[in-house]
């Protein structure tokens, strides 16, 4: 399940949403920031709503893309936390209100 979580992530950076794009500071490093956003955004959803987040077996393998670019950047955490969190807060606001089911 975490997988999905961690896909809808991907599509929250589209250009009719949220118009994600971490190319211009990151250049070669920006699917690597892609992929820290996207995790960063399944976890945080995944801790909003109480399920346990469990790793994949193939997440050792983007941690290690991941290891340059928080190497050669120490801020680029924080921009992909920020974008994350701005992901996590859309996605909860796409979900129906409680009176909408009342209708």
């Amino acid at each position: 399940m975490d997988g999905t979580y961690h896909e809808a992530a991907h599509a929250t950076g589209a250009r009719h949403r949220l118009d994600r794009n971490f190319s211009a500071r990151f250049k070669r490093d920006s699917l690597a920031m892609e992929e820290i956003c996207a995790e960063l955004t399944a976890s945080f959803v995944l801790a909003d709503l109480g399920i346990a987040h469990h790793p994949r077996a193939d997440h050792s393998a983007y941690v290690a893309s991941w290891l340059r670019v928080l190497k050669d950047d120490h801020r680029a955490i924080f921009s992909a936390a920020s974008k994350a969190q701005a992901a996590a807060d859309w996605m909860h606001a796409q979900q129906p209100q409680p009176e909408e089911f009342a209708a």
